[in-house]
């Protein structure tokens, strides 16, 4: 079954460059299980990752490589507050999806 992360970020001022940049290298990085990546920008600094993988295993299985790329961009971000720190990770295998 498909499975989804997401990931939601807010990039503190004047560093949105430097944060694309990291988020583009990560997307060319090989990553076992991974279908496919996007960055989204969904307002003023503030970016959503989503990756779509073949399982939630791969996704487990990943984890220590997304979380190397998390501290490459860490000192990019602001802490969203609601004792979140400066992601809001989640993920999950499909329920419904639709595809092309």
């Amino acid at each position: 079954m498909t499975a989804y992360n997401v990931v939601r970020f807010r990039v503190k001022p004047g560093m949105e460059q430097n944060f694309i940049e990291s988020q583009r290298k990560s997307l060319e990085s090989d990553m076992p299980g991974a279908q496919s990546a996007a960055l989204i920008k969904t307002g003023d600094r503030t970016y959503c990752f989503v990756g779509v993988w073949d399982s939630f295993d791969a996704i487990v299985g990943a984890r220590p490589q997304m979380i190397g790329f998390l501290d490459e961009v860490r000192g990019y971000l602001e802490d969203l507050g609601g004792g979140l720190g400066v992601t809001d990770p989640v993920s999950g295998e499909a329920v419904l999806e639709k595809r092309g």
